[in-house]
């Protein structure tokens, strides 16, 4: 069965692993860990455990037996790129994805340069295919280098996450780059996001032509603030057409 989400910019979430640990400042509130961690010790629940990794094979085959459609956001609860992942693992991930290819997969990562080493064993000089999506968070100007590690990762569909975005970012570097997602942090100790780096960033995938989409102004629940910038809800997906002429 699928697991219905919340989240905007997708259908629903496959976790093939669960768990992570926290990597920069984009962590420090995560809510997956949040979630996790009400039930740790709880025998014979999914997070029994907690927030430790866990790699779960018995839902590697899940996105097989979806018939419809779907935009499948891969491990909203995990990191697939973690340094504990064996590559194997990954691997099995994969070729799940390609095997499964009625469905979007969109695939975020804080671990850039592990993400783009392995697209580029697998896939060589080839882009990836078009329904995977790949993509990396950057939630201030600090992290810039992992656009950097996106940008030379042969991925069939390349975005940012913008989220939480917890300061300015600074001018981007979005060539190569087909989707922005922006977004506020939620929940307790949310941090501020000031509504200049929101436009900025808005403006600068204006000129560069790439889809940006406005997730949440956050707050101490995700809906607080709303999703309106500037009086109206910015809700733009990159377009497979784009992907095609590209392949060519």
């Amino acid at each position: 069965m699928a697991n219905v989400t919340a989240i905007e910019w997708t259908d629903t979430t496959w976790n093939p692993v669960t768990g992570c640990t926290k990597i920069s400042a984009g962590c420090d509130h995560c809510y997956a860990e949040r979630f996790s961690e009400r039930f740790r010790g709880t025998p014979g629940h999914p997070f029994e455990s907690g927030f430790d990794l866990t790699l779960r094979p018995e839902r590697i085959a899940q996105p097989l037996l979806w018939r419809r459609p779907k935009m499948v956001f891969v491990n909203s609860m995990s990191d697939l790129f973690h340094k504990q992942v064996p590559r194997e693992f990954i691997s099995k991930v994969f070729d799940t994805m390609e095997k499964a290819d009625w469905h979007t997969f969109q695939i975020l990562t804080k671990r850039s340069s592990i993400m783009r080493n392995f697209l580029r064993s697998r896939y060589g000089n080839d882009r990836g295919p078009t329904h995977i999506w790949c993509g990396v968070s950057v939630e201030d100007g600090k992290r810039r280098a992992r656009i950097q590690h996106l940008q030379e990762a042969p991925a069939g569909v390349r975005f940012l996450s913008i989220e939480p975005l917890i300061d300015d970012v600074g001018i981007l570097d979005l060539d190569g780059i087909d989707w922005v997602i922006v977004g506020g942090e939620s929940g307790p100790g949310a941090r501020e996001m000031r509504v200049e780096w929101v436009r900025d960033i808005r403006d600068q995938c204006t000129e560069k032509g790439v889809a940006f989409f406005f997730k949440q102004w956050g707050g101490m629940r995700p809906k607080s603030g709303g999703r309106e910038l500037d009086g109206r809800e910015w809700d733009q997906f990159p377009t497979r057409r784009k992907f095609f002429m590209a392949a060519e």
